[in-house]
This record gives structure tokens, C-alpha cells and sequence, in this order.
């Protein structure tokens, strides 16, 4: 695997592969990678010849009280584990390459409709530096496909949607969530979490199985059930922000949607966790 950290070390490697006929598929990280990234790696194999990974925390989806600067820096333990997976190039560059303008006065992508609610309430700003980050590097790599976890499906929804808006030939692939065997979501935040907040962490997915099981009973009273697992994980030590119901597309549901998102935010300590569980309820 080959590390490029500047624009023109990466369109120079991209050039050949092009010329050569091969697919690219290409994996945004923030880096400190997980299982879950892992996975994404191995999925992508099955879509193009060339796989382009790239590691860039990006400062402009953190806000004013979050942890960019806490953020783990681990590119040589990522390095090796991308290579063991076989990806083929690593585009790692500085904040200064990536907005040599600075951020000041930047061009920036807002993607009304997934943007608005849920994380775009507690977190505004967010999905306009997600969104971004995103367009530079697909302008950059220029993949055929794209692949991102969905444990961030509003993140995911976002990119679907500015990919559609703004006509780019570029594929995108949701990859279902990894999780640890007691049903956790895999993210680099869960580190943070003390051994005892560790143990706890899973009630989060539970709420979310409660939730579902209730959508499949035929309950529709959706502010009801998100309102009776919010008050659950409250009693269990979770401060949550949301547990919500909405369609696939993040619209309201209504009573007769065949499938629903269930979606949750919740500090457990002083760690800000997310999940979601995807629901249909014509499937037995």
C-alpha cells in the first residue's frame, strides 16, 4: 500500500489506474480505525480493482465543544491494518492541503432535508462539514463507488442526497452496522468509555430492539414508544437526546409505512453515542 499526503502525489497514482480501466472505490475515514471501517475495506473489493482509503479528521464537522482535539491520531497502527486488508492507497493529508485558503470564507455544501433534525438539532454545523469534507474528496479521488457504515445513516442520507442533487457519477454503498457480541455498534468514541459505562453501553441497541419490537406488533403510537425507551435508558444512566421513529428517507412515518428507522443519541458519562436499527415490518 502506497501513503500519498498531498493532491498531486494522489491524482498522480489515480492517472495510471484510470489509463490502466480500473474501478476505484473509496473509503472516507477520520481515521483510528475499527472493525467497522475494516469491513468496509473488504466490502469495497467487490466493486472495483483499486481500493482508496483516506484518513483526514476533519475540523470542520466538530463543533465548538466537541473532541477534535481529543480525537486518536493512530496512522501507523491504521496504516498496518489497511494493509492487511489489502487496500491499495492511503490519502492522508494535513488540514493546510486539504483547505490551503484556510476555512475562513470556504465554499461550503449544505444538504437540506437529512440535514435538518435529529443530529442536525444537537450538533448544528455538523452535516455542512460532513457534506464538504465529502464533495473535496470526491472531487479529488473521483471513485466509481463510495462506501460508508450505516451507523451514521443520517450521515449516510445526507451523502445519498448531495450525490443525487449535484449529478455526481459516483456510487454509494451503505454497508450494515458491525457490532461487538453483546450488540454494541463498533465506533472509535467507544474508548472512551469507562470498563463499568463499557458494560452498560449495549442497553442503547436494546432500546432500539424494544422499539422495533413494538413497530412489528403494530404499534403506531411512535412518540409513545420513543418517549417509553427514552425514560428506560434514562433509568439505566443514559442522558438521551433522541430516540426517534422516521421512514428510511428520514421523513414522519405514517401509520401505514411498510419500514421505518429507528434512530437514538445518548451521553452515557461523557461519552456521546448514536445507533440505529432499520425496520421492516412486512418481513415474518
Amino acid at each position: 500500500m502506497k501513503t500519498v499526503a498531498t493532491v498531486s502525489e494522489l491524482r498522480t497514482q489515480l492517472r495510471r489506474w484510470r489509463a490502466a480501466g480500473d474501478r476505484i472505490a473509496f473509503v472516507p475515514t477520520m481515521g483510528n480505525l475499527h472493525r467497522g471501517h475494516l469491513r468496509l475495506m473488504e466490502v469495497a473489493r467487490g466493486y472495483a480493482e483499486r481500493i482508496v482509503a483516506s484518513i483526514f479528521v476533519n475540523p470542520l464537522q466538530f463543533g465548538p465543544s466537541e473532541d477534535f482535539d481529543r480525537y486518536p491520531r493512530t496512522l501507523a497502527q491504521d496504516q498496518a491494518a489497511l494493509i492487511a486488508t489489502g487496500v491499495d492507497l492511503l490519502f492522508a493529508p494535513s488540514v493546510a492541503e486539504m483547505y490551503p485558503r484556510g476555512r475562513a470564507g470556504l465554499t461550503t455544501i449544505r444538504v437540506p432535508g437529512p440535514s435538518d433534525g435529529l443530529e442536525g438539532e444537537f450538533r448544528p454545523g455538523h452535516f455542512e462539514g460532513v457534506a464538504t469534507v465529502v464533495n473535496i474528496l470526491f472531487n479529488l479521488v473521483q471513485p466509481d463507488v463510495a462506501l460508508f457504515g450505516e451507523k451514521d445513516y443520517q450521515q449516510l442520507a445526507v451523502i445519498r442526497q448531495m450525490v443525487a442533487d449535484l449529478h455526481m457519477p459516483v456510487q454509494i454503498v451503505g454497508v450494515p452496522t458491525e457490532r461487538d457480541v453483546d450488540g454494541l455498534a463498533l465506533s472509535s468514541r467507544n474508548q472512551y468509555l469507562s470498563p463499568a459505562e463499557r458494560a452498560q453501553a449495549p442497553a442503547l441497541y436494546r432500546a432500539l430492539q424494544a422499539a422495533a419490537m413494538a413497530l412489528r406488533s403494530g404499534r403506531r403510537d411512535f412518540e409513545t414508544i420513543s418517549s417509553e425507551q427514552c425514560k428506560i435508558l434514562e433509568s439505566q444512566g443514559f442522558k438521551p437526546q433522541y430516540l426517534a421513529i422516521r421512514r428510511p428517507d428520514l421523513g414522519r412515518p405514517a401509520p401505514d409505512d411498510p419500514q421505518f428507522v429507528v434512530l437514538v443519541a445518548a451521553y452515557l458519562g461523557n461519552t456521546r453515542l448514536i445507533d440505529n436499527i432499520q425496520v421492516n415490518v412486512t418481513e415474518i
